[in-house]
């Protein structure tokens, strides 16, 4: 009976274990919706768990395309395709994620997009993804080209250059970049890029999302599963076992 209770109190941990493997989500307020603004506007430490000091905007989703106007300390500021009221039709919509988005001006007051990550293990891989777009601010006119910088820690990783046309949307995109954490704790940061200044170019961003893509001090979940399997095998040929001496007893 002990033998038995042992090998299933087993099984229970390593199942447990197979638990504790999967990805855990340590990015806070990746989609941007938990924010005390009450409308689209700029933001420095409005949005949970992000902060910035740069020319960066919430804009507000799940409305209208054609009514997303940001509050400022410069007068109000919409993206090409969205403002309403000059008929353009460029195809703007929100991200795939859905809900609120950030835009940020890669070429004047230029400020990262920052949140410190927690519970990261030394020498472990994480994939970061995230989705991410090319606008250009209404009211100005001329080609622009946009990009983010992705750090985590002391590791920067670059999207793609978007080369965005005069008033043009680009659509979204999806990425997902892979880092090693150096700490415990590392700043995850947004930087936008772009060109030229004086024709604003906005990179907008939604969807952020940072997980583990292994474990480092137990094995990986496909390895844990045929572990159990093995233990549950155990506890059943004992209850086998025990089931046959029973009967013979009882002959």
């Amino acid at each position: 009976m002990i033998h038995w209770l042992r090998a299933g109190l087993s099984a229970a941990a390593l199942l447990g274990l197979v638990n504790s493997a999967s990805a855990q989500e340590l990015v806070v307020n990746g989609d941007f919706s938990d924010t005390s603004l009450s409308r689209s506007g700029q933001f420095s430490n409005q949005v949970t768990g992000w902060t910035t000091e740069g020319y960066n905007f919430l804009f507000f989703g799940a409305t209208s395309a054609t009514s997303k106007t940001a509050t400022g300390s410069d007068p109000n500021l919409s993206l090409w395709g969205t403002y309403g009221t000059d008929g353009s039709t460029n195809g703007f919509t929100d991200s795939p994620n859905g809900g609120n988005f950030v835009g940020a001006d890669g070429a004047y007051e230029v400020g990262a997009i920052s949140q410190t990550i927690l519970g990261l293990v030394a020498g472990q891989t994480y994939a970061l993804s995230f989705e991410y777009a090319a606008a250009q601010q209404s009211g100005y006119t001329g080609d622009t080209t946009e990009k983010w910088d992705v750090s985590l820690g002391t590791t920067t990783i670059d999207t793609s250059v978007i080369q965005n046309p005069n008033h043009s949307f680009s659509g979204w995109y999806t990425d997902t970049f892979t880092y090693t954490a150096t700490a415990a704790s590392e700043v995850l940061s947004f930087l936008a890029v772009g060109t030229p200044n004086g024709e604003p170019p906005f990179v907008l961003l939604d969807g952020v999302s940072l997980q583990a893509t292994s474990a480092t001090d137990i094995p990986e979940p496909s390895s844990l599963i045929l572990i159990v399997g093995f233990a549950m095998a155990g506890v059943a040929h004992r209850l086998r076992g025990r089931s046959v001496r029973r009967s013979t007893a009882s002959a």
